[in-house]
């Protein structure tokens, strides 16, 4: 018998302060302190030169967001909001742009635990499926607030973007993907709809509905279709998602500023709270204990589809 996977108690929300004068000490400087980090789900890495903090994730098992990956996501989250803190008094922060990506070829991620969603499904167990949704938007939402952090997150989606990988996606200020990628929410496939903020981020993107029937329809779009309708914001050819990334950065290097500030409005104007996150995964917690066994039949055939796509991961520079 399979065990049955831990999910944590949520975390409760605590804002930090960064402006806070910290006690003076000796410190390594921040790339060579990110160097020393080591997360099993993750790799992490900061450019000094681009001032670029790059998260390339790599799960263990099924490319999609297990408990252990986002464990090490949210981990990784609160070390960046350490490192700005014990640096408040220095003249620099330590980095300008975060970007996360992904290191199995073809695939940035295929959205939530489907066999995990199945099992406490079929247990009634309200709780665990609280505690995991909790979890996804713990992360989602420090992503959209820029883990009220002065820098500007990017997603660099270099393969598929499925589900709650498309939801993570649409949590950056900036998406950047390659023209074979393809995102979309399948989830109305087996009955339930994306609860982990893609009605919040698309709604304000596209409008409620233009959302609405990207959701309902369960299609999945290509990069480029979703570069013309304004989803995604900057296109890259197929095996050149790093680089194009990078080159956007340097020819926008003078308006850092402007664009930065541009992004800390849009937050404002149209802000994706904590408490908004966290009642839609209440309403989808509802919905998926009102699947039938026909719709979770549905589901196992998907999670098998993942598990046929797992593959190595790209070396990186990092390691």
């Amino acid at each position: 018998m399979t065990p049955s996977i831990a999910i944590p108690e949520p975390v409760q929300q605590r804002p930090l302060v960064f402006g806070q004068q910290l006690q003076a000490q000796a410190r390594e400087p921040a790339h060579i302190e990110v160097a020393c980090s080591h997360y099993r789900n993750l790799v992490v890495e900061l450019d000094p030169v681009d001032r670029t903090f790059w998260c390339f994730m790599r799960p263990e098992g099924r490319p999609s967001f297990t408990p252990e990956l986002l464990w090490d996501i949210n981990d990784m989250q609160r070390s960046l909001q350490r490192l700005f803190a014990t640096r408040a008094d220095e003249a620099q922060t330590p980095f300008d742009y975060y970007v996360l990506a992904s290191s199995v070829p073809g695939i940035y991620n295929l959205g939530g635990d489907l066999s995990l969603f199945a099992e406490k499904i079929r247990a009634g167990d309200r709780d665990a499926l609280r505690r995991y949704g909790y979890l996804c938007i713990e992360a989602i939402h420090r992503n959209a607030v820029a883990f009220d952090l002065p820098v500007v997150t990017i997603a660099l989606v270099q393969g598929d973007a499925l589900g709650g990988g498309f939801e993570s996606a649409l949590a950056h200020d900036l998406i950047v993907a390659e023209r074979g990628a393809k995102m979309g929410l399948p989830e109305i496939l087996f009955n339930l709809f994306p609860g982990m903020g893609a009605y919040s981020f698309l709604s304000r993107r596209l409008g409620v509905v233009a959302a609405e029937r990207m959701i309902t329809s369960g299609r999945i779009y290509s990069a480029e279709e979703l570069h013309e309708m304004g989803v995604v914001d900057v296109l890259a050819d197929d095996g050149q998602g790093r680089e194009t990334l990078r080159d956007y950065l340097v020819q926008h290097r003078r308006k850092r500023n402007a664009l930065s500030s541009m992004y800390q409005v849009r937050r404002q104007v149209n802000p994706v709270t904590f408490q908004e996150l966290q009642n839609v995964v209440d309403i989808w917690v509802d919905a998926a204990l009102r699947l039938e066994e026909a719709d979770l039949r549905k589901m196992a055939r998907l999670t098998a589809a993942q598990d046929r796509r797992r593959g190595p991961v790209m070396p990186l520079a990092a390691e």
